[in-house]
C-alpha cells in the first residue's frame, strides 16, 4: 500500500511488513517506511493545507466529511478486512469498527456548521465584544494498533472540523486502517496537504515528527510509558499534549445485582476484542455474599467463549496483535500465579494445530488476588479478567478508587441510592451504571483522570476544546 503526502500517493525505497496475528508466518502487506525527509515533506504539505483548509468554509468541511462517512460505509467490507487482518478482531468488532468511525465525521459534519463563539457584554460604552473559535495549526496525532481505524477517527474528525491540518503517525503494527481513511477523505475532496500519513518505524522518525517547530499540538492514544515521555518532551515547548493512556478499570457486582446481566457485561467488557481496549474490564469486584454464584456464572460464561479472528459469533476471541504482546499479557498471567494467585480458567495458550501460529491466549480468570499483586495493579491489555469479594459497598468504592488509573468503573445494583453514590464517588472519568464499562459513542465526552490522560477529553463538543483557541474581539463604534 502507499501512503498519502501532499496530496498524492507515494511508496518508499524500503518497506514495513503487516502480519496477521492470526498466522504470523507470512506477511500480508507492505506499506512505505518513511525517514526523515519524508517527515519534514509532510509538515511542508501540511503548512500549505492549513492555510487553505482554515478559510475553507464550515459548509465544504462537512461536505466532504458526510462524503468521507458515506465512502467508508461504501467500502465497509474491505476496510473490515483489513482491520480483522492486520489486528486480529473478529468480523463482527472490526465491522463495528468501521461504522463507528463514519459516525465521527457525521457527526463533526453537524457541529462544522454550529456557532464558533458568542457575544460578551463590554463595560465600555459603545464597545461590542465577542469571542470565537480558530484553529490552533498543525496537529501530529500518534495512534495505536487496538483500534486502528476508529482511533484515527475520533482525533482526525474534530481536528479537521475545526481548520486544522494534520499528520497522522498510525502505528507500525497495524497501518492499514488509517490508510483507508485517509484515501476516503482523499476520495472525499479533502485538499491536498490537510491530511499527510506518516507511515515507518517509531524510532526511526519520532524525533523529526516531535521536533519539528510547526507542531501546535500532539495528540496521543497509546501506553503510559510512551504517553509521559511525550508529555515530558513536550514540557518545555508551547505545544498542546493530549494523551489516552492506560485504566485499570473495575465493575462492581452488589449482592442486590442482577447476576446473569452483570456477567454478560463482564464478559464483554473484559474478552472482547482481546481485552486490548483502554477501557476494558479487568478487575471485578463482587460482594461476598454473591461471589460464590457470580464466579460459576462467569467461569460458565468464559468457557463457552471460541477463538477466531474471523468468526461473526458474538462469543469469539480474536488474537493478541503481535507475538510481543501475546508474550507480555502471558508474564503477567505467571508472575500472577508466582505472587499466589489462582487460575479458575485459561491461562495459558491454545494446543490445537488451527490456532497454533496465531498469537492466542486463552481467556483467563483469576482468583485469590491481592491488592498487592501487579495484576490487580497493572494495565494487562489482554483477556485476562481478576476477581474479589468484597465486604460490602464501601469498601468496594475504596478498592475501585485505589489505583494509579481512573478511566473506567462500572457497578451492578437494583439500589438507586448505590447507583447515584457510585456515580459521584467513582474517581474515573467514565461511570456506568448497570452497563458495561465499554461502548461510549461519539457525542460521549470521554477520557480519564489521573495517569489515564491529560485533562482534555476526546469525543463530543468537548473535543472542540483541545483542537481550538479563543479568540477575544472588540469593537468601539460609540463616541
Amino acid at each position: 500500500m502507499e501512503t498519502l503526502l501532499g496530496g498524492q500517493w507515494v511508496a518508499a525505497g524500503t518497506w514495513l511488513e503487516v502480519h496477521d496475528p492470526s498466522d504470523t508466518r507470512t506477511p500480508v502487506a507492505r506499506v512505505p517506511a518513511l525517514g526523515a525527509a519524508d517527515v519534514t515533506r509532510a509538515y511542508d504539505e501540511a503548512e500549505k493545507g492549513f492555510a487553505l483548509w482554515r478559510r475553507t468554509t464550515p459548509f465544504e468541511r462537512a461536505r466532504v466529511f458526510h462524503e468521507t462517512a458515506r465512502l467508508l460505509r461504501e467500502r465497509a467490507a474491505g476496510i473490515t478486512d483489513a482491520v480483522v487482518t492486520e489486528n486480529g478482531k473478529t468480523l463482527l468488532e472490526a465491522g463495528g469498527e468501521v461504522q463507528k468511525a463514519a459516525d465521527f465525521f457525521e457527526y463533526y459534519a453537524g457541529l462544522a456548521r454550529a456557532g464558533y463563539g458568542t457575544l460578551v457584554h463590554d463595560a465600555r460604552p459603545g464597545t461590542r465584544t465577542s469571542y470565537h473559535h480558530e484553529p490552533i495549526g498543525i496537529v501530529l496525532a500518534i495512534t495505536p494498533w487496538n483500534d486502528p481505524l476508529l482511533t484515527p477517527a475520533r482525533k482526525l474528525a474534530p481536528a479537521l472540523a475545526s481548520g486544522n491540518a494534520v499528520v497522522l503517525k498510525p502505528a507500525s503494527e497495524t497501518p492499514m486502517a488509517a490508510l483507508h481513511l485517509a484515501r476516503a477523505l482523499h476520495d472525499a475532496g479533502l485538499p491536498a496537504g490537510v491530511l499527510g500519513v506518516v507511515t515507518g518505524r517509531g524510532g526511526k522518525i519520532s524525533a523529526p515528527l516531535l521536533d519539528d517547530p510547526r507542531v501546535a499540538a500532539v495528540t496521543f492514544t497509546g501506553s503510559n510509558s510512551v504517553g509521559e515521555s511525550l508529555r515530558s518532551s513536550l514540557a518545555d515547548r508551547n505545544v498542546r499534549f493530549q494523551g489516552e493512556l492506560g485504566g485499570k478499570n473495575a465493575t462492581v457486582v452488589l449482592a442486590d445485582a442482577d447476576l446473569p446481566a452483570a456477567v454478560r457485561a463482564v464478559v464483554a467488557a473484559g474478552f472482547g476484542q482481546t481485552g486490548q481496549r483502554c477501557t476494558a474490564t479487568s478487575r471485578v469486584l463482587v460482594e461476598r455474599s454473591v461471589y460464590a454464584d457470580f464466579t460459576g456464572l462467569l467461569l460458565d460464561a468464559v468457557a463457552a467463549l471460541g477463538l477466531g479472528s474471523r468468526e461473526t459469533d458474538t462469543l469469539s476471541v480474536g488474537p493478541l496483535v503481535s507475538t510481543g504482546q501475546r508474550t507480555g499479557v502471558l508474564d503477567h498471567i505467571a508472575r500472577a500465579v508466582r505472587e499466589g494467585a489462582t487460575v479458575l480458567a485459561g491461562g495459558g495458550t491454545p494446543k490445537d494445530e488451527a490456532h497454533a501460529h496465531g498469537c492466542y491466549v486463552l481467556p483467563t480468570v483469576l482468583g485469590d488476588v491481592t491488592r498487592e499483586m501487579a495484576v490487580w495493579r497493572e494495565e494487562v491489555f489482554g483477556p485476562v479478567v481478576v476477581v474479589r469479594a468484597v465486604d460490602g459497598f464501601d469498601e468496594a468504592v475504596e478498592e475501585v478508587n485505589d489505583s494509579d488509573f481512573g478511566l473506567a468503573a462500572a457497578l451492578f445494583t437494583r439500589d438507586l441510592r448505590a447507583a447515584h453514590r457510585f456515580a459521584e464517588e467513582a474517581d474515573c472519568g467514565q461511570v456506568s451504571i448497570n452497563t458495561t464499562t465499554t461502548g461510549w459513542d461519539v457525542h460521549h465526552p470521554f477520557g480519564g483522570f489521573r495517569d489515564s490522560g491529560s485533562a482534555f477529553k476526546e469525543q463530543g463538543t468537548e473535543a472542540l476544546r483541545f483542537y481550538t483557541r479563543v479568540k477575544t474581539v472588540a469593537f468601539h463604534f460609540g463616541a
